[in-house]
């Protein structure tokens, strides 16, 4: 076991993780707290995204992002091989379509969300609170899901394709 294998092994784990999460959250809780009276999805709201901040899953967000530039690299040789610009694109996806979505999409309305005093609103202001956050918030959540499959998809070609200089379904 190399030590392009054991990162490899760790970025694709990685990858999978957060692909996994997002998926998840999108068919299991995004479903679960849509039933819920809106005072009680905006506090559900408020809890789970001050829970997610731990480091477990900092480690696995931002390890990601890390590690598929780190692999890509290390899949950069002349002439450049099918496997790195599979490496590449997994890494711009999850770069543009997990980590900017998150930064500049859900954690705005995380941080609108949190500063929502719920105890002291109306029944109609919660009702506009949550009719502003949950679609858009659920739409951003969509673009991550697909963003973290597809780099994981690009990996595992690329993990299949490792020692081929075309695409495995091609000929």
């Amino acid at each position: 076991m190399t030590f392009s294998n054991v990162l490899l092994v760790t970025t694709v784990t990685c990858t999978a993780l957060m692909a996994g999460l997002f998926y998840s959250y999108s068919c299991s809780v995004v479903l679960g707290l849509r039933s819920l009276p809106d005072a009680n999805y905006i506090m559900a709201m408020q809890s789970i995204n001050r829970a997610i901040q731990n480091p477990i899953f900092f480690i696995g967000f931002l390890g990601t992002l890390l590690l598929l530039p780190f692999n890509t690299y290390m899949n950069y040789s002349q002439p450049l091989p099918v496997t790195f610009w599979l490496f590449l694109s997994a890494t711009i996806l999850y770069l543009l379509g997990v980590f900017c979505v998150t930064a500049f999409g859900n954690i705005p309305l995380n941080n609108a969300l949190e500063k929502f005093n719920l105890l002291n609103a109306s029944s109609d202001t919660i009702k506009l609170q949550r009719a502003s956050f949950e679609g858009r918030w659920n739409n951003l959540n969509t673009i991550r899901t697909f963003a973290s499959i597809l780099s994981l998809i690009l990996l595992i070609i690329g993990c299949i394709n490792s020692d081929k200089s075309q695409l495995p379904f091609s000929k």
